[in-house]
């Protein structure tokens, strides 16, 4: 990964807000207005609770809620809610109980809008766990067609299938897989890679991640996600679409990753009209299609940090 010399006035922001310098020195080079966006992530992220409407629409929810105190706000998705003030946890309701909607930031729901999946398609999610992107795509597919959702680790498989079925999710089927391992289960209309990264993103709801966080999880992660993207297009139909997403800022897992899997197969990045627009360039490193991408960042988006690319087969 690029490390870039260390600033006066890097080295005064990082001792200002708590981070390792090095990761301060890079936030310098992309992120705009990076002071605000320093500021920004020191506050607790806003809440956004998406509306399941597999059981409820969204005015219904949003009256029952507003009866118990809640004032919520309209974004950008249409079943997509920001909470403005909650007089109880959003997440101890009883409406909540009965998968009238699941907690999940706008950022995370971007992704399956890019996805654009259609009733009666065959879709892939290769890192599915908790399952908030499956379901989300189980509802937008109303419940037709079929999902796999992928998932190696049992206890979070299981936990996933817990959330399906209490989101009233029927058309998906939970795998004990590495996503690595995919092109063996055919090919699919759709394939989601919501790629495990080194959670850049999440520092405002994980604040050890200013200082336990190392170059050496940038360079791991990177690697690995280029492995799982090129296995995501090796598992799709040709004219299918493949969506690549992290929470990460590094530009090696996001805009790299994206110019060096598609450069190898042929893949083309299609615009997204979200967020903001990816790099076109890091360091001495350019990206091709870096400009189709799209990039969420606290203080410009209100979302957690999060990286999006839609990529047709």
């Amino acid at each position: 990964m690029l490390l870039f010399p260390q600033s006066p006035r890097g080295d005064a922001l990082a001792r200002k807000y708590g981070y390792d310098p090095w990761l301060v020195s890079r936030f310098l080079q992309y992120v705009p207005d990076v002071e605000q966006f320093l500021d920004k992530m020191e506050s607790k992220p806003t809440r956004y609770i998406r509306v399941n409407t597999l059981k409820m629409d969204t005015k219904s929810l949003a009256d029952r809620l507003a009866k118990k105190g809640f004032e919520l706000r309209q974004t950008a998705l249409p079943e997509v809610l920001a909470v403005e003030k909650e007089p109880m946890s959003a997440g101890a309701t009883t409406e909540y109980m009965l998968g009238h909607y699941y907690l999940q930031d706008l950022s995370s729901c971007m992704a399956v809008e890019a996805l654009d999946v259609q009733k009666g398609q065959k879709v892939l999610d290769m890192a599915a766990a908790p399952g908030g992107k499956t379901t989300f795509i189980a509802q937008r597919m109303q419940n037709t067609g079929a999902i796999i959702a992928l998932e190696p680790n049992e206890k979070r498989a299981r936990s996933m299938a817990f959330n399906l079925a209490r989101l009233g999710v029927f058309n998906t089927c939970v795998c004990k897989m590495d996503g690595l391992e995919a092109a063996k289960l055919g090919k699919f209309d759709r394939v989601l890679l919501d790629a495990p990264c080194s959670c850049e993103g999440v520092i405002a709801k994980d604040p050890s991640r200013k200082t336990s966080h190392a170059p050496e999880d940038v360079d791991y992660c990177s690697a690995r996600q280029a492995n799982l993207l090129e296995t995501a297009i090796k598992a799709t139909k040709l004219g299918g679409v493949v969506v690549y997403s992290t929470c990460s800022f590094a530009p090696e897992e996001n805009e790299a990753v994206v110019e060096t899997v598609t450069g190898k197969l042929g893949a083309r990045v299609e615009p997204f009209g979200h967020g903001s627009a990816g790099l076109d360039s890091f360091g001495d490193k350019k990206f091709r299609m870096g400009k189709n991408t799209r990039r969420f960042y606290p203080h410009l988006h209100d979302t957690t940090g999060f990286f999006v690319a839609r990529l047709r087969a």
